[in-house]
């Protein structure tokens, strides 16, 4: 992402958890853990989505970590249908043991998000494209974002509005967007930036 992001190493329950992490410019007021894609379908800490949300974050203070998911990158493990997933995800919360968290996630990552949001104590919740078709999500608390493209093929619109509408769940959708927001990014992460600001 930037000459400045860093490689981090955290032991997880399936061995060690490759890591890109970016800070601001001073202190951090929190932490956020940014989740990617399905590892099986070429998701990587690099996605373009996961880059966008660490950015948004970095900008309003925080340091970003995007960790690999099993078997991707220098991560050990194998995909685990998102249970181990989500065991590696609180493990680096258990490690880190920020004073404010914040999750945020794209598609598989942030189905895996949502689960987690259940475990650890966290003051922001993003979701973008949240695979709500891949999982069965347990509801979300009142101030979640979610956003969601309109052309969305891979996770349709409809299916994501009948997992927020029993909750009262706000969507935020951007119109146009595929499922990878391509060329809708900048919108994206100002969303981002101003609701978690």
């Amino acid at each position: 992402m930037r000459a400045s992001t860093r490689r981090e190493f955290i032991a997880g329950p399936a061995g060690r958890i490759e890591c890109a992490v970016d800070g601001p410019e001073g202190p951090p007021v929190g932490m956020a853990l940014v989740a990617h894609p399905h590892p099986l379908f070429g998701g990587t800490l690099d996605n373009k989505v996961v880059q966008t949300l660490a950015r948004a974050f970095v900008e309003l203070g925080y340091e970003a970590w995007r960790p690999n998911f099993r078997g991707v990158g220098a991560t050990d493990g194998a995909h685990d249908e998102g249970r181990g997933e989500l065991e590696d995800l609180a493990a680096i919360v258990a490690h880190l043991k920020p004073a404010r968290l914040a999750l945020a996630g794209f598609s598989f990552g942030a189905g895996v998000q949502v689960m987690l949001a259940q475990r650890v104590k966290a003051e922001k919740l993003v979701l973008v494209g949240v695979a709500v078709t891949r999982f069965q999500l347990p509801p979300v608390w009142a101030g979640t974002l979610v956003i969601h493209g309109e052309q969305d093929e891979t996770v349709p619109l409809a299916s994501v509005l009948d997992w927020a509408r029993p909750q009262d769940l706000p969507i935020v959708v951007i119109p146009g967007a595929d499922h990878f927001f391509h060329r809708k990014l900048n919108i994206l992460r100002e969303l981002v930036r101003t609701h978690c600001a």
